[in-house]
């Protein structure tokens, strides 16, 4: 038979003090060999001055401290549950006017709906109504905003090149921006990595 050492499972075997058949063996195998035994009163030694150490016991606060620092990923079905129960009020006379408030709001909304369904002529005036409103406005206001800002040429020049211009002067302003932000960000890692 080969001649072996003692494995660490077997010395930790021997120092928990087990009992059964494959114990034997390795009692006897430590009696005979130096090594094995030198490196059982090492573990034990070691065990030993474990044992004797104090036990601490975490402060009533530990939990709450750490439960502080840990990030729990809600999901958003359930904050959006959350946030409708704490919408929703807790008397029952309250739950009632908000009920009651709500539904008509409701119906209010579904009638205008169904007006505007069946008077599709008036919605669609409407619609075109405000849409040249809207657009007269952000033309006017942002050829106030190119005068003040560039000058009246530059106003001009965006006048005599219509839709093109304004498409290139905006894909000009658009790329402007993003380079900014590229080269503030490349500042702003380099020296943080300085500091570092």
């Amino acid at each position: 038979m080969q001649h072996r050492h003692l494995l660490p499972n077997e010395i930790d075997l021997l120092l928990d003090g087990e009992v059964g058949f494959g114990v034997a063996p390795l009692k006897a195998h430590v009696e005979s060999c130096a090594e094995c035994g030198a490196k059982l009163a090492d573990a034990r030694l070691v065990v030993d001055a474990l044992e004797r150490l104090p036990h601490f016991a975490p402060t009533a606060r530990f939990t709450n401290t750490v439960l502080a620092q840990v990030q729990v990923v809600e999901p958003w079905h359930v904050a959006l549950l959350d946030t409708a129960r704490r919408a929703v009020p807790q008397s029952r006379p309250m739950r009632v006017v908000m009920g009651a408030t709500a539904l008509s709001l409701a119906t209010a909304m579904s009638a205008s709906a169904v007006y505007l369904a069946f008077r599709a002529d008036v919605a669609l005036h409407l619609f075109n109504l405000l849409a040249d409103r809207a657009r007269t406005t952000l033309v006017s206001g942002a050829g106030t905003l190119i005068n003040d800002a560039f000058g009246h040429a530059a106003l001009d020049a965006l006048r005599s090149g219509g839709l093109a211009s304004v498409a290139a002067g905006g894909l000009v302003l658009l790329a402007s921006i993003g380079g900014a932000t590229f080269g503030l960000r490349t500042l702003a890692s380099a020296s943080r990595r300085a500091r570092e």
